[in-house]
């Protein structure tokens, strides 16, 4: 028989995930002559006297913060595999991850708002109340930096923040230092921070065509009304318009937002002659009111071209919270809120620098445990690694 061609057929195939014990044996040797026992030091670990290796634990970060997986899922998993780990002990194992990595976290942050554009939003958090064995509402923050809109040299990153409520005090306290563009939508706890703060400079609104879009586009859907349905046709133009513009050089992308402009112009002339001719008292008129009160602020992003016409940057990294939020119910407690803002930081930021969390943290914790010079922290940062 003789080979005349070949034929090729493949199969995708699954190969569970595998847990390995690596064991290190160190040897104990006695000198004779000096009565002195030598041995070898023992391998250096992220959680000292642990059992975990950075592999382990950062698959236990991105299963829960990534994979929206529970620990107590995880727990059940793990012992299918014939490993049993108790859930307190994963749950201690990420609370000390997130003590380790927080002058990484605070590295990120920093590089947040030395930005002179950030978008901004936040969430709700379940988190169990101590003694009452029910939840009440916390709030996670994220500030956004994203310049890959206009091609802005610097990395994005994503800083998340805990609080236990929505006082308009938590924004102002996370933005202390920062001054420049702020992309966020109408909650008044910003407020403050627009009415002339000098000091360290001052803090410029740019509102959000979307949160505008959302208002006048509800009103259609539940009414019905051709009115309501043209605002939000005049709306998706701007966004044809201003999506010709997306990545191109700061330069060019202004001059295409003067197209952008006529299509603003031209809604908020419509949005004035409706109010005219509606009653005031409506739904649709609520949602109008709501874009020509912000008339300024939403104009803005037409003159500088590092701005955006929404704040879709910081809704979108707040996605995996409402995820996370319907799979794992609640955050134990307020630790464990900021526990989480530590580690959504991290991973967030990796994945907006298209850099594997799993393997970027594995190679993070490693190199922590072999010593990484603190003062060397931003050599570990995503956007350093090409992990």
């Amino acid at each position: 028989m003789s080979a005349f061609g070949e034929d090729v057929t493949e199969v995708l195939e699954y190969v569970p995930g595998r847990f390995q014990v690596v064991r290190h044996v160190r040897t104990k040797l006695a000198c004779q002559r000096c009565d002195a026992i030598t041995q070898a030091p023992a391998p250096a670990l992220p959680i000292p006297r642990g059992k975990a290796g950075p592999g382990l634990l950062a698959h236990v970060l991105v299963s829960k913060y990534v994979d929206h997986l529970p620990l107590y899922r995880q727990a059940e998993i793990y012992a299918r595999e014939g490993v049993d780990i108790d859930r307190s002990t994963m749950a201690d194992w990420v609370g000390q991850v997130s003590w380790l990595l927080q002058p990484l976290v605070d590295h990120i942050r920093a590089h947040v708002f030395a930005a002179d554009k950030i978008h901004t939003d936040d969430t709700p958090v379940p988190v169990l109340a101590p003694g009452s064995g029910k939840t009440k509402t916390g709030r996670l923050w994220v500030y956004v930096r994203d310049d890959r809109g206009w091609q802005g040299i610097g990395p994005p990153a994503a800083a998340y923040f805990y609080t236990p409520d929505r006082k308009g005090e938590r924004p102002r306290s996370h933005l202390a230092g920062f001054s420049g563009f702020l992309q966020a939508d109408g909650y008044a706890g910003y407020d403050q921070l627009y009415d002339g703060r000098r000091q360290p400079g001052p803090i410029v609104e740019v509102a959000c065509w979307a949160h505008v879009r959302r208002k006048i586009y509800d009103v259609w859907k539940g009414t019905g009304s051709t009115t309501a349905r043209t605002g939000v046709s005049m709306i998706d133009l701007i966004y044809e318009a201003e999506e010709l513009g997306r990545g191109l050089p700061l330069e060019d992308r202004l001059e295409r937002r003067q197209v952008v402009r006529v299509g603003v112009d031209g809604f908020f002339n419509w949005a004035e002659d409706t109010m005219r001719r509606i009653s005031g008292k409506g739904a649709l008129a609520d949602a109008i009111r709501y874009a020509v009160k912000r008339r300024e602020a939403l104009t803005r992003f037409c003159d500088d071209a590092r701005l955006e016409a929404d704040n879709n940057r910081a809704e979108n990294c707040l996605r995996p919270v409402a995820l996370g939020r319907k799979n794992y119910l609640f955050a134990g407690s307020d630790k464990g809120g900021e526990r989480a803002a530590a580690i959504y930081t991290l991973i967030q930021t990796a994945r907006l620098n298209f850099v594997d969390p799993e393997a970027w943290l594995r190679d993070v914790l490693t190199r922590i445990a072999d010593g990484h010079p603190a003062k060397r922290i931003g050599e570990l940062a995503p956007w350093s690694r090409t992990a």
